[in-house]
């Protein structure tokens, strides 16, 4: 490292460890000052916190039901953490955290050693600041840890693909594959690597790493199954020998109905096939600015027969085409591509950030953002649009003195990078954006987004000792509640969740108060002697003693409200 070329310091171990302390700073900025916010924070992070409470490792709970849509790794992450923090607002961050870290340090190392230190800080750059890439770990979602997983597979494979032969890099690739697998089913599209593999070999492209013997291939990909086999066996043994019908089910859903059936049939977030084309060019800026001109650079390359972009490049279209085919689409099904796209990207990476048409686009994005940001910030601090109050209904007002900083912030750094630096301005805006969304924005959007503020508020109103039954709720108003507190189920019909909450009540009514959305009540609860609790999460909530219910009333709400909602 130390007689490798810099790129903008006299010393490359500088810049790599000046780079790290960005990285955790961009990555990290705000850990600790936030709670878990929907849409899938908050049932993560309950989950990890029973798992801890209860000691009930291999069958996850949302509340008192069992929850089986997600394997268990990722809330067993989030439970280590707690275990050496001590606290579950650092903890719920750390396994993105990691995972973000891991992937920027994989594709360096990797891109370092097929090309060279200049080539791999510039893709690792380039992957950090790509806005997909920063937002999603910053999330405390299984998305993100599945990108590290699927990271680590892939630097493994390539490790022995491309700079072996190394069968024990092979290994190591197979057996975080079957990590990935076990935290998210889909983690498998990291073997999808060999097939570009096969092609190369059959064709004998360059810098292929040739390797023979059929039995370490095997023993290898056997490597796979072990981390699933750890997790599959126990699960399937307990549940066989304790005989409930829940865990069985439990088995059943998370084998097939989360893996193939949800592939095959998704039930929502139903798109067209060319959907990941237009995250590609919106979600993945600057990267995306890219692409026009690295588009023929790969292809001159490919046509070289150069199995260095041929591998990372192909699996990348695999996983385009793999998540194409199933009618439900999310932007970050595709989320592990970026690092091999920026892998792909290095070797190009040093002369296409000194073309000035790409300089141009990267300063007018920076411009525009910032420029952007500025104005409606502006707007709605000055006319009050209607659109910046309907935007205050789910916000704090006080957000748009942090977008109008971050703008003005912006349009300074755009003023001193200027196009010749256009680079490294939207590098230092990254940081701007990021570091005050974490420090500033993170504090002032968490008693809302968290729930933290309405349950506290709820128990005011309740009082220490009272029992507060859970109606309509989702996972952020169980993980915030405080003081005794009971559910009826979550995925329960909301007429019956009533009905059930309604019969407790009535058992002591003097001592239990019911929290409701208020949707969920209907008109079967007398408003004028009910409590409004507050607004939380774009939803109205209401608390209410057993004077307020009106007798025989069964009220027809819809059921629940989709997650997406968050």
């Amino acid at each position: 490292m130390s007689h490798a070329r810099s790129l903008w310091l006299r010393s490359a171990s500088w810049e790599l460890l000046l780079f790290g302390v960005f990285a955790l700073l961009l990555l990290g900025a705000g850990i600790g000052l936030r709670d878990p916010w929907p849409s899938d924070e908050p049932r993560f992070a309950l989950v990890a916190r029973l798992m801890v409470e209860h000691g009930q490792w291999l069958f996850p709970h949302r509340g008192a039901e069992l929850y089986p849509d997600k394997p268990p790794v990722f809330m067993w992450l989030q439970a280590l953490g707690y275990f050496i923090t001590g606290s579950w607002r650092v903890a719920f961050m750390l396994p993105s955290l990691a995972a973000g870290l891991g992937a920027l340090a994989l594709t360096y190392d990797l891109a370092r050693r097929l090309w060279n230190h200049r080539s791999a800080l510039l893709a690792a750059a380039t992957l950090l600041v790509t806005i997909h890439f920063t937002y999603q770990m910053r999330n405390a979602q299984i998305d993100p840890l599945l990108l590290g997983w699927v990271t680590l597979a892939n630097y493994g494979l390539l490790r022995h693909l491309l700079l072996g032969p190394s069968w024990r890099w092979f290994a190591a690739g197979c057996f975080f594959a079957g990590v990935g697998v076990a935290t998210k089913g889909v983690g498998v599209i990291a073997l999808l690597m060999l097939i570009p593999y096969a092609v190369a070999r059959r064709g004998r492209w360059q810098h292929i790493a040739w390797s023979s013997g059929g039995w370490r291939w095997a023993g290898g990909l056997a490597m796979f199954l072990v981390p699933i086999l750890a997790w599959l066996l126990p699960m399937l043994l307990v549940a066989h020998a304790d005989g409930d019908p829940q865990h069985a089910e439990y088995v059943q859903n998370i084998l097939f109905g989360q893996t193939v059936h949800r592939y095959a049939a998704p039930s929502g977030h139903f798109h067209s096939p060319f959907y990941f084309i237009g995250i590609i060019l919106i979600d993945w800026l600057p990267l995306s600015l890219l692409l026009p001109w690295a588009l023929p650079a790969w292809w001159r390359r490919l046509k070289r027969r150069d199995a260095r972009l041929l591998l990372p490049l192909g699996w990348v279209v695999l996983i385009l085409l793999f998540f194409s085919i199933s009618p439900g689409k999310r932007d970050v099904y595709i989320l592990p591509a970026l690092p091999m796209t920026a892998l792909a990207l290095a070797p190009l990476l040093p002369g296409l950030l000194r073309k000035r048409g790409i300089r141009v686009l990267i300063f007018a994005l920076t411009g525009l953002m910032s420029a952007g940001l500025t104005a409606a910030a502006a707007l709605a601090l000055t006319r009050h649009p209607s659109w910046a109050a309907q935007f205050e209904q789910s916000l704090d007002p006080r957000i748009w003195w942090l977008l109008l900083s971050i703008g003005l912030v912006g349009l300074v750094i755009v003023a001193l990078t200027r196009v010749r630096r256009a680079a490294m301005g939207w590098l230092t805006f990254a940081g701007v954006l990021w570091g005050l969304y974490g420090l500033w924005g993170y504090p002032m959007l968490n008693g809302d987004r968290s729930a933290r503020d309405v349950m506290q508020h709820a128990r005011v109103i309740a009082g220490p000792q009272a029992t507060i039954g859970l109606l309509a709720w989702k996972e952020q108003n169980l993980l915030m509640t405080q003081g005794p507190t009971v559910e009826f189920g979550f995925l329960k019909p909301w007429p019956q969740q009533y009905a059930d909450a309604i019969a407790w009540q009535g058992a002591e009514p003097s001592q239990r108060w019911i929290f409701s959305l208020d949707v969920a009540m209907g008109q079967c609860v007398d408003r004028r002697k009910a409590t409004y609790v507050g607004h939380a999460n774009r939803r109205e909530w209401w608390m209410f003693k057993a004077d307020a219910v009106l007798p025989g009333c069964v009220p027809h709400g819809d059921d629940n409200d989709s997650d997406a909602a968050d």
